[in-house]
Parts: C-alpha cells; sequence; structure tokens
C-alpha cells in the first residue's frame, strides 16, 4: 500500500495565511489549483503573444505541487520565512526533506517523475520557474484582493508588497495577466457577465438563459 496521494489529498487541511485575520480561510489545495490555473496561462500568453515556447501542461504540473511540501511542513508565513537568510536556508533544507519522505511514498519505479516534478528538476523546468513564482504571486494577490475588498484591511500592506514583487519581476507575460485578467477578480458575478462585457452575441434566448443562471 503507498500513501502518496492520499497524503496530496490532505492539501485541503492546511490553511493558508495562518499570521491574518481571514474572512474566509483558503487551503493549500484551492491555492494549488488556482497557482496551476495562473501558471498554465501565462506559459499560453508568453507562446501566443511574446513567442515564446513554453510548455503550458509542465506550468501547470509543476505549479500544482509546487507547495505540496507544506503536507508535512504546513504554510510557514512569510514574514517568518524570508525574516534571515539563515532561516530561509533551513526552511529550504527542510522543504527538501518533506518532498523526499512524500516521494518515498510511492512505488519506486514512479519516484523519479514525481521527485523531478516536485523540485523542478527537469532541465526546461528552468525556464518555467519565473512563470511559477509569479503564478503563485498572482494567486496571493486575488487572495488580498477577496479580503479588502470584504473589508478586511489585514491584507492592505501584503498585497502592496507582492504586487511591487510582481513588478520587479519584469515578466511580460505576468503584466500582460495582471492588466487583462487581474481587475475581473474585483467584480461582482453579474459586473462579469460574459456575454455583455466580452462582446459575445447570443440568441435572446440563450441571453435569458445565461442571466437567469448568473442570477
Amino acid at each position: 500500500m503507498y500513501h502518496f496521494f492520499a497524503m496530496l489529498s490532505r492539501m485541503k487541511y492546511i490553511n493558508r495565511w495562518g499570521l491574518m485575520r481571514n474572512t474566509r480561510s483558503e487551503n493549500l489545495s484551492e491555492h494549488s489549483l488556482e497557482t496551476a490555473i495562473i501558471a498554465h496561462a501565462l506559459a499560453v500568453i508568453g507562446n501566443t503573444r511574446f513567442g515564446k515556447s513554453f510548455d503550458p501542461q509542465r506550468a501547470a504540473a509543476l505549479a500544482l505541487l509546487h507547495d505540496a511540501s507544506e503536507i508535512i511542513t504546513g504554510d510557514m508565513p512569510t514574514p517568518v520565512k524570508y525574516h534571515s537568510e539563515e532561516i530561509r536556508k533551513a526552511y529550504a533544507e527542510v522543504e527538501d526533506l518533506a518532498v523526499e519522505r512524500l516521494v518515498l511514498m510511492l512505488p519506486e519505479e514512479l519516484r523519479p517523475y514525481y521527485r523531478e516534478l516536485m523540485t523542478m528538476g527537469s532541465p526546461g523546468d528552468e525556464d518555467l520557474r519565473p512563470l511559477i513564482k509569479a503564478a503563485d504571486r498572482i494567486s496571493a494577490v486575488i487572495k488580498c484582493m477577496e479580503e479588502r475588498l470584504s473589508g478586511n484591511l489585514d491584507f492592505r500592506e501584503a498585497e502592496r508588497s507582492t504586487m511591487e514583487l510582481l513588478s520587479e519581476m519584469d515578466l511580460p507575460e505576468a503584466k500582460y495577466f495582471i492588466e487583462e485578467f487581474l481587475p475581473s477578480y474585483g467584480l461582482t458575478l453579474d459586473e462579469q457577465n460574459y456575454s455583455t462585457t466580452a462582446g459575445v452575441k447570443v440568441s435572446d434566448s440563450s441571453q435569458m438563459f445565461f442571466s437567469g443562471a448568473l442570477k
């Protein structure tokens, strides 16, 4: 019996933002999925708009497991993790040990694949690392926006500093996503009605159906 995938399912029990007052808690499973979706989008944007040759599927897979070690370590708050170089290095070592512990929960023939995936160890993964980091930060900004719009000011500084870090990365893919997609996360469901905001032409009967479904 192997426990790897059952352990991965426990990501839903790991809450993020432990030092912050949350109007709605966010777990690691939610964050990982959102990061994977955004990383895939950044790779597609890079390929279609900026002439890159990223592998979107690989980007999504890497992002999906980028924080899997936190199943064992828990989510360490960013201010603590980056308080000093010594703490950062020590935590990185703990993360490596946690990854290896998870990998050992697999049949031996599967271990190299998942070890490479969880450590971003494939030669092509180096080019995807910035996209994964940007997607991770964009996901954090989305959480900060949601909290701010719910009237919680605890995330105000986190939103500002994370946006600053994204700007410093100077990634055209991230800049495009932030300009074209991020604002929609601050809209209501009615405001996001794609049939009006995206200029999609549908029949009157279909419009009535979608309008009713969105209410």
